[in-house]
């Protein structure tokens, strides 16, 4: 069977579900601080602390999804005639997309000058909206001048923004790039070898290995710092090799899916990604006699360990699931960055305003529940603004 990047892939469902599902877990997770008496393993670990929470998990699948759909996504440009270059462009233009947005929201996060919290994060935003919603996509048809003319609104926007923190003393800094900051880096280093490797998965299969062996000897003392590997290659992307190891993981997983998938053979899919879950698990105990389990740190041991449950776990999703969508939770799936960047507008609002349930009612067993209630209803918002065509699209 051919693999290069002529061959039409089959979409599988199983895929989108984990990204649905992974969506909803990050929003979950990200809404349970403050509500007392929960286990503590549900928690992000502390920054030398040898444990991996329940927290710990959901970043790195993000990463791990991306990866999932880099295939699919050049692949479709490749198989309609998109040259290259234009590829690449859109490559590059997405990194600059995510990474500008992880700035602004870990700048907002740390505080921003003497700009309101409330007034960063509506601000900021409305900028991206304003930037990067998918135009073509809206029921309301707008002109072209239309579109170009907020679009240039909601640049300037973020520049003034940018402009008066440096001017109130507090200027931008990258500090960990944010969320989207460091899935934008590992984004486009997936997608680059995707291209280089012109999709051919033993080529890809090489480079998830590399990919793995710069994180180890990045994080390791087996290459003097005089070399040129240490200073030159290993340090220079942003991110971290542990993440775009992640990265390329699930690009990966992905293509081996889908040769599967498409070859009819279910159960050696099964039993190829208990093993490569098996062999991770190994490797992660291997690595835990050199470096702590830290997702702060991005140490080896979490790349492994993480590897252990994402394989089996997107096997056992594709027998569960088969080609059913989980409409619930569908719209974390298509409009994944939407859903992300609603909470920067509601829990500002919801501070301003002091507005809250009962006190109570954010403990143990009913705050678990009512993180995943709001998670639930940032979906469904999001559901309604894809009705009308309101979504962001990189």
């Amino acid at each position: 069977m051919n693999n290069d990047v002529k061959t039409r892939p089959t979409r599988v469902n199983s895929i989108d579900v984990m990204r649905s599902l992974t969506m909803l877990l990050m929003l979950f997770v990200n809404d349970i601080p403050g509500t007392k008496n929960v286990p503590q393993w549900l928690f992000h670990a502390a920054h030398n602390e040898d444990m991996m929470g329940f927290s710990d998990t959901i970043f790195p699948a993000f990463l791990f999804c991306v990866g999932l759909s880099v295939p699919f996504a050049l692949g479709a440009r490749l198989r309609r005639g998109d040259s290259q270059f234009s590829v690449l462009s859109h490559v590059l233009w997405r990194t600059f997309a995510l990474v500008t947005m992880g700035l602004f929201t870990l700048n907002g996060d740390e505080g921003a000058g003497n700009i309101p919290h409330i007034w960063f994060s509506l601000l900021m935003v409305l900028g991206f909206f304003l930037v990067w919603t998918d135009y073509k996509g809206l029921h309301l048809r707008l002109p072209g001048w239309a579109v170009t003319s907020l679009r240039t609104a909601g640049g300037l926007l973020l520049a003034a923004i940018v402009v008066y923190c440096d001017v109130a003393g507090k200027p931008f800094h990258t500090g960990w790039w944010g969320i989207l900051g460091l899935i934008g880096w590992s984004y486009m280093v997936c997608a680059l070898t995707w291209l280089v490797c012109r999709g051919r998965l033993g080529a890809v299969l090489l480079a998830w290995g590399v990919s793995v062996a710069f994180c180890l000897l990045s994080q390791s003392s087996l290459l003097p710092h005089s070399w040129f590997l240490r200073n030159i290659l290993l340090p220079w992307l942003p991110g971290g090799w542990t993440g775009h190891a992640l990265c390329i993981s699930g690009m990966a997983a992905s293509m081996l899916m889908t040769l599967f998938v498409q070859r009819g053979q279910a159960l050696r899919l099964t039993g190829l990604f208990v093993a490569i879950g098996l062999l991770m698990l190994c490797l992660g105990l291997w690595a835990h006699h050199y470096w702590i389990i830290s997702k702060i740190q991005a140490t080896p041991t979490w790349l492994f360990f993480c590897l252990a449950i994402y394989f089996p776990l997107l096997v056992l999703i594709h027998w569960l699931v088969g080609q059913r969508r989980l409409w619930l939770i569908a719209p974390a799936g298509t409009a994944t960055l939407t859903c992300y960047l609603l909470p920067y507008i509601w829990y500002p609002l919801r501070w301003q305003v002091d507005w809250h349930l009962p006190w109570s009612w954010y403990n143990g067993l009913s705050g678990l529940l009512l993180s995943l209630f709001f998670a639930l209803m940032v979906i469904q918002v999001v559901r309604l603004m894809q009705r009308v065509g309101w979504t962001i699209r990189i």
